[in-house]
């Protein structure tokens, strides 16, 4: 079934009238798949010509490593960086072979809906990040939609870096510009592939940062509202659960990142991770830290909010019972003396009396009027 999905996709893309390129994909060529956003190479810092195909970049980097025998990861001297999205099994069957890709991580890369992680594959690192985007709504809802996620993967090796998108935001596009102007001074570029893996990390983490944001404000609206007196008991649970649903989402992308990214700031890493480049990933891992304490904040406040939201629908059911209650044995009062004397009985007292009537009614007013005053001074009317 999903030889078919990936067949007729791309048949559509096969078959899609492709515009005249421009920009940075107008070197591309009619070898690169249409999945290709951006390939380029890179020697020492510095984007060496225009973009290129993916069979174009690993030959260039491949003729500037045998000029260059000083190459190492201190000296990273020339990589090729190829940005795709979406491709299909067919597109990256070539990439995969020609850089020598472990199988189980293009699989991975294809099909994506991974679970965020960083894994080893002999010399190459391969990431996969969720990418988080807040979705602007005037009012939170019982079916609104807060976050919205795709999925960024990243195969870093020795003298490339290959980057699979997922989804419709989450874009490196920009990312590469700053990077290539070095617009900060770092040189970051001339670290080579890691560093790129770093610049991904760092900007997916500072969307998290900025989400979370969005979201503390969401969570602080419903919690006004839950504790208003202007809402009906029970009139927030449903946005309550929506909101927390959203939480669940984004805490999925956060939480299980942390781990691999503390350990790509240890020295275990250092063979694959100039440690230069090492001091940059322990400040993402710190600001993940922080997003996921957020998370884990807005998750546990949800939960708080969802029980005191069930609590003010159990009290307003235990006064609304009360209230009943309280009613109904008001009124058992008349409803057993007129039953008492409905029974048609010769010798029942008052029954020839003349003011007869007019007592027993007395009586059942006065009784009825006590029980109201006894219930309204106990709260339950």
């Amino acid at each position: 079934m999903m030889s078919m999905i990936n067949n007729l996709r791309a048949a559509v893309r096969s078959n899609r009238r492709r515009p005249e390129a421009t920009g940075p994909t107008a070197g591309l060529g009619a070898e690169s798949p249409s999945s290709v956003v951006d390939c380029a190479v890179y020697q020492d810092g510095q984007r060496h010509g225009e973009s290129c195909s993916p069979r174009e970049a690993a030959r260039r980097v491949r003729e500037a490593k045998q000029k260059d025998h000083r190459e190492s990861r201190e000296h990273p001297g020339s990589f090729s960086w190829i940005g795709l999205h979406e491709p299909t099994e067919e597109e990256f069957e070539g990439i995969a072979q020609r850089f020598a890709l472990h199988p189980l991580a293009v699989e991975d890369a294809v099909h994506a809906h991974q679970r965020p992680k960083v894994e080893r594959y002999d010399d190459v690192l391969f990431a996969v990040f969720k990418t988080i985007r807040y979705v602007e709504h005037d009012r939170l809802t019982p079916t609104s939609e807060v976050v919205d996620t795709g999925e960024l993967m990243v195969f870093a090796g020795p003298d490339f870096v290959i980057t699979v998108r997922h989804g419709e935001h989450g874009s490196l596009r920009g990312l590469r510009r700053h990077l290539e102007s070095d617009a900060d001074g770092t040189g970051l570029l001339a670290k080579g592939p890691a560093a790129v893996l770093h610049a991904i990390a760092d900007q997916v983490v500072d969307d998290y940062l900025l989400v979370a944001d969005r979201l503390q404000t969401d969570v602080d609206d419903i919690e006004f509202d839950v504790f208003s007196p202007l809402g009906g008991p029970g009139a927030d649970a449903g946005r309550v659960y929506q909101l927390k649903r959203e939480v669940l989402e984004f805490k999925r992308a956060v939480a299980p990142l942390l781990r691999p990214m503390q350990q790509l700031s240890e020295p275990v890493s250092a063979r694959l991770i100039d440690p230069e480049v090492q001091k940059y990933f322990r400040d993402v891992a710190d600001h993940l830290a922080r997003v996921t304490e957020q998370v884990h904040g807005f998750d546990e406040l949800l939960n708080s909010l969802l029980q005191a939201n069930l609590a003010q629908v159990s009290v307003a059911q235990n006064e609304d019972m009360r209230k009943i209650t309280a009613w109904a044995a008001i009124f058992a009062v008349p409803t057993m003396i007129t039953g008492i004397y409905g029974m048609n009985f010769e010798n029942m007292p008052e029954l020839h009396y003349k003011y007869g009537y007019f007592v027993v009614l007395g009586a059942v007013t006065a009784i009825c009027i006590g029980m109201y005053r006894g219930f309204r001074r106990n709260g339950w009317l």
